[in-house]
């Protein structure tokens, strides 16, 4: 089981940037090729929703709604997930959080908040117009 700790959250005006930080510790259930893990949010009253999600080999897959704007990346080295998000927008705000060990080998498949085993507690994210 995979622990996850996120910080970074904050206000921030439209326009602006945050960078979110997820760092982790445990044991992974899979091997080591076998290891996704991403960003997802969730608003007042909506579903939780992918955000990105990255291979350990560096792939990466991104929502629509923020390609272009949000940049997941990892220190491997340091067992951290980031993601830096840049342009944000009031449509943004939501609690964010990161999770680990995706159930499945193939990173289309790692999108879906009930594909991944184990959570963070999340980081609010505000942006106001």
């Amino acid at each position: 089981q995979v622990q996850l700790v996120e910080s970074g959250g904050g206000s921030v005006q439209a326009g602006g940037s945050l960078r979110l930080s997820c760092a982790a510790s445990g044991r992974s259930r899979y091997t080591y090729n076998h290891y996704y893990w991403g960003w997802f949010r969730q608003a007042p009253g909506k579903e939780r929703e992918g955000v990105a999600t990255i291979g350990r080999d560096g792939s990466t897959i991104y929502a629509d709604s923020v390609k272009g704007r949000f940049t997941i990346s990892q220190d491997n080295a340091k067992n951290t997930l980031y993601l830096q998000m840049n342009s944000l927008q009031v449509e943004d705000t939501a609690m964010y959080y990161c999770a680990a060990d995706c159930r499945y080998s193939i990173l289309s498949l790692c999108v879906r908040a009930q594909a991944f085993d184990d959570w963070g507690q999340g980081t609010q994210v505000t942006v106001s117009s």
